[in-house]
């Protein structure tokens, strides 16, 4: 584990929006969730899309390829073409910086 590491600041990550980051190989999303931030890998585990060109409601994201879904707040998978869940990271705030533990 490297520890924690700044992403980006919360105000880019306004409520109902996901922001892509990357961090060495890493290809990250902070998630902002009424207001709650929340850190997954951004690429779908069913095929390689981009899950931040997708759909958010709530805390639910829709790939934009096959229409899987996941729910941000835990990686768990909602519905197929996807079996896999998504990575999640701890994710901490100092100030206004987001740090996100590798």
């Amino acid at each position: 584990m490297v520890g924690y590491v700044k992403v980006c600041e919360a105000l880019e990550v306004p409520p109902g929006t996901m922001h892509p980051v990357d961090v060495g190989e890493k290809r990250l999303m902070i998630v902002n969730v009424d207001g709650r931030l929340y850190a997954t890998d951004r690429i779908c585990t069913h095929e390689e899309a981009d899950l931040t060109t997708g759909f958010l409601m709530d805390s639910i994201v829709t790939c934009p390829l096959h229409l899987s879904r996941f729910d941000v707040t835990s990686g768990e998978v909602q519905n197929p073409p996807a079996t896999a869940p998504l990575k999640t990271y701890r994710l901490k705030l100092e100030g206004t910086s987001v740090y996100v533990e590798f």
